[in-house]
């Protein structure tokens, strides 16, 4: 499925009167991604898009909107939000309905074998919760080192700096629950 973050993303920063510039400043992401992001050059990771939703009052979601049949309460299979990055190297399912209102996101993270979710470590308000459906995990979280194995969970509040790799040489698969919702 193709989505229109670039088309999406320069729609709002100018309805938003926002120079690339400011935008940078207030998320923290440098112009030239911004820029690239906008001519849909490069897909920005997860962190990225986070960053870039927060400084213009939004969400992820508005970034795919009208992709999903839902009605709020139950996603089938196969209809789930899968948001795709890092050249294709990790993807996010998402589980929860896309709905505002909400207070948790659920989500499937599949990262491919020696996968580094985001270069710097991240760090937000509130929580999360991961648990490792298969494969291997690291987080690091708070300058420690986790090393997660199948059946594996560690929650944290999200207010530490963290990061997760897969060092390992096959995927990893795991189901994350966080708040406030992230996507």
């Amino acid at each position: 499925m193709e989505f229109q973050i670039g088309s999406r993303l320069r729609e709002l920063r100018k309805k938003k009167k926002l120079s690339i510039a400011e935008l940078s400043k207030s998320s923290d992401v440098s112009t030239g991604l911004i820029s690239q992001i906008e001519r849909d050059l490069v897909v920005p990771s997860v962190v990225s898009l986070w960053r870039l939703a927060n400084a213009l009052d939004t969400n992820i979601n508005y970034f795919f909107e009208d992709t999903q049949k839902e009605d709020g309460v139950l996603i089938r299979r196969g209809d789930h939000r899968t948001i795709v990055t890092h050249r294709n190297n990790s993807f996010y399912k998402l589980l929860t309905p896309t709905r505002s209102g909400r207070l948790l996101d659920m989500t499937e993270v599949l990262l491919k074998k020696d996968c580094v979710y985001e270069k710097e470590t991240l760090f937000h308000a509130g929580e999360e919760c991961g648990y490792v459906l298969k494969g291997t995990l690291t987080v690091l979280l708070n300058g420690n080192e986790y090393v997660l194995y199948e059946g594996d969970s560690i929650y944290f509040s999200s207010t530490l700096p963290h990061k997760y790799i897969n060092n390992s040489e096959e995927d990893c698969i795991s189901i994350w629950a966080m708040t406030p919702t992230f996507f």
